[in-house]
């Protein structure tokens, strides 16, 4: 059997396993642009539960250690990659409630609850990614289950591993994108290499061992708290409630009858409360009448405060976003993502309440955006990705905030600006949510990035340092130089019905640079078209190019 202690140090195994291998699962994404995206977004995904790993004692059963996991993963996941892992380990942890330690069919049975997780929020499920391998993972353990004697649970796994391992070969014949590229599916790679991290400490190995490059993160724990004048309440109070049963209500009531400040979210299986009291043994003790704790933070607010003298105190500063409640009068706010001083402040410009630095290459946790819609005090957020690598991460941000939010699925900047042009304060949100997606539809997107590697695609040689121009998601230009490519790109997006055109140069091209560029290209365009220059200061891309 595999006892907690065991399947905790498999998962800090796997943590650090997926670190070690981030650049070489980057460097499997299909266009060979400065992406960041797979390897660095498991990477970040599984380390933000790391914490909580080292903290758990020998004693932990193993439904404490999935639960704890399971939590953090969900407040870190980051792009579509750590969402979707997230979601893996969600189902595992669901699987194993109730379990001291795992057998070879708690393994089985848990991995089918990762599939049935993964499969019922992916709304169109893409065969050939890391939804296949824990499919095909999940039906190999089930079968093994089948035979006589049954496996012992470390030899279970070797055969999940092995059939993992041989599914991500197999996801070029799945995915022409994959087999065009030359790569196999950088997702699956990544759970792979998660899966055989585990099965070496499962098989009495090591824990690898690494030096971890990570960005700081905010993580589920990270409030900002700003205390002026009087403070009523000495303790600043922070944990997870991993639920095992009762009435979520109890922890509810107690905060707002014994403290101010709270903030109460909550999904199916944990809920992350926050508040400022006298009573933070109470509060813990109610707590642990609905689940297991985790993430237990308590400041002394009235120390802090006389440490700081009359400056703003933050509990855990990692964040720039402040909570605020809803204001019943303000009906709609907005959240976007994006790079880029000038795109910030352009969406500022148009009316977004609330800006999180991200993007290509960097891509913010489910947390980074829930303490934006968070901070957002109108009854109604609409999020705008801006990234279709953001879109998962924002879906799981709106389940869990305290007031309603909805994602309006932008997978540009462009999509995002259109989107928001679009809308009528006037309108029910319905209405506009239907008016802005048909926007963005309307919307063609145009990227001048550059090449990240050597490489090959679709019969076209690159050079690692090309100018490369994307047109709505697809490869199409190779250059030299980003001034030229973006003239060429222009000319291949233009149609007889288009109107506008908004050329945004990023940090890389200067105001002379980018006036070029822009005479250039008003002088092949027919008069009925306006362009628009706009200074994004975005990183990676040199332009992006908004038609309508």
């Amino acid at each position: 059997m595999i006892k907690g202690s065991v399947l905790r140090d498999a998962l800090i195994s796997a943590a650090n396993s997926i670190a070690a291998n981030r650049k070489q699962i980057d460097a499997l994404n299909v266009f060979p642009v400065p992406d960041g995206d797979t390897g660095t977004n498991m990477s970040m995904t599984m380390e933000s539960a790391k914490n909580d790993l080292h903290a758990m004692s020998d004693a932990a059963r193993a439904d404490e250690v999935a639960g704890a996991v399971s939590g953090a993963l969900l407040w870190g996941a980051r792009g579509n990659s750590g969402g979707i892992l997230s979601l893996v380990f969600r189902g595992f942890a669901k699987g194993v409630a109730g379990k001291e330690s795992l057998g070879a069919k708690e393994i089985a049975a848990a991995l089918e609850h990762s599939v049935e997780a993964v499969y019922k929020a992916v709304m169109k499920p893409t065969e050939g990614t890391m939804l296949t391998v824990v499919r095909e993972a999940a039906a190999c353990a089930a079968r093994a289950c089948e035979a006589t004697p049954l496996p012992d649970p470390a030899a279970l796994w070797e055969m999940v591993v092995r059939q993992a391992e041989k599914t991500v070969e197999k996801t070029p014949d799945m995915l022409p994108v994959l087999k065009k590229a030359g790569v196999v599916d950088a997702g699956a790679k990544g759970l792979a290499i998660i899966f055989r991290a585990m099965g070496q400490v499962f098989s009495g190995g090591k824990i690898a061992v690494i030096e971890l490059e990570t960005e700081d993160d905010a993580g589920p724990g990270a409030f900002v708290d700003e205390h002026v004048g009087e403070i009523l309440f000495t303790y600043c109070t922070e944990f997870i409630i991993i639920k095992t049963g009762g009435d979520s209500m109890v922890i509810r009531d107690f905060m707002e009858q014994n403290g101010d400040s709270v903030v109460m979210v909550e999904d199916d299986s944990i809920i992350k409360c926050h508040f400022h009291t006298d009573r933070p043994g109470d509060a813990l003790q109610t707590g642990m009448e609905i689940g297991t704790l985790t993430k237990i933070k308590i400041e002394n607010m009235r120390e802090q405060h006389r440490e700081q003298g009359r400056a703003s105190t933050k509990v855990q500063a990692k964040t720039r976003f402040t909570y605020k409640p809803v204001d019943p009068s303000e009906e709609y706010g907005f959240v976007a993502i994006s790079a880029g001083k000038g795109i910030e402040a352009l969406f500022h410009d148009l009316g977004v309440e609330n800006v999180v630095n991200g993007g290509q290459t960097m891509n913010p946790s489910t947390n980074d955006i829930l303490d934006a819609i968070q901070a957002t005090p109108t009854k109604n957020v609409i999020v705008l990705p801006n990234n279709k690598n953001i879109i998962m991460t924002a879906e799981q941000s709106v389940r869990l905030a305290d007031r309603n939010a909805y994602v309006l699925p932008t997978k540009s900047v462009p999509q995002g600006i259109a989107a928001i042009l679009a809308f009528d304060p006037q309108l029910p949100l319905s209405d506009n949510q239907l008016g802005m997606r048909k926007a963005t539809e309307r919307v063609g997107t145009g990227l001048i990035t550059y090449a990240a590697r050597d490489s090959s695609y679709d019969g076209q040689k690159i050079k690692k340092g090309d100018t490369l121009g994307i047109e709505n998601g697809k490869l199409s230009i190779v250059d030299k130089d980003p001034g030229r490519a973006v003239q060429r790109l222009v000319r291949g997006m233009v149609k007889k019905d288009t109107k506008y055109l908004t050329l945004i140069y990023g940090e890389d091209i200067s105001e002379e640079q980018a006036a070029e560029a822009e005479k250039a290209i008003q002088g092949k365009l027919p008069d009925n078209i306006e362009l628009v220059l706009v200074n994004g200061g975005q990183p990676v891309y040199s332009y992006m190019l908004s038609v309508e």
